[in-house]
């Protein structure tokens, strides 16, 4: 029996487009670097919605953890060489370890520890292709600030780290409800 995370694995090993991407920022070689967002949420709730075809993505965010990068601006020569890399995406690569000083919150300790502020607990999913010699089911390695089991069960969770305000704008602004039909909002 599968266990949740290599479900994900599963659908986006069958993904050319994801493993592409995946191909490309694994080149960039950053510390704790993985894409995340709609990049996991959207083909999952996508697959579990029997979908023929994937929902486009708006962007492909990327994030890493560099505390010791000297210059914040560093994420834009990133999105360049991933454009070059994979021309058609918009690539929006973000240092987490700077930002909680955007977001007004603690110190980030992670990239795992960044993704536990965002506004839906469901979008806090991230993949990045790891080391052959890990472990790891297809050298692809999935995590999660919250788990799985609401992803999976077709929920939209509030985070409380952030405002209910912003997280209700979030789902009317974005039309996820309209655009997946089973999903429900859990809080």
């Amino acid at each position: 029996m599968l266990v949740p995370m290599d479900n994900i694995i599963e659908w986006i090993s069958r993904d050319d487009f994801r493993l592409k991407a995946i191909e490309c920022v694994h080149q960039l070689d950053l510390p704790q670097c993985y894409i995340a967002a709609g990049f996991v949420r959207n083909l999952v709730w996508d697959h579990l919605h029997q979908f023929d075809t994937g929902s486009p993505l708006n962007d492909i965010d990327v994030i890493y953890f560099d505390p010791e990068e000297p210059d914040v601006s560093t994420s834009h020569i990133f999105e360049r060489e991933l454009q070059s890399l994979m021309p058609g995406p918009n690539w929006q690569v973000r240092n987490q370890a700077f930002m909680h000083e955007r977001n007004g919150d603690p110190p980030y300790q992670s990239s795992l520890d960044a993704m536990s502020y965002w506004p839906e607990m469901e979008t806090a999913v991230a993949v990045r292709k790891v080391a052959v010699s890990k472990k790891v089911e297809g050298n692809l390695e999935c995590i999660s600030a919250f788990g799985f089991e609401s992803l999976l069960n077709l929920q939209i969770t509030w985070n409380p780290k952030r405002s209910r305000a912003v997280f209700i704008q979030r789902v009317k602004a974005k039309g996820w409800l309209a655009k997946w039909p089973m999903l429900t909002m859990a809080n």
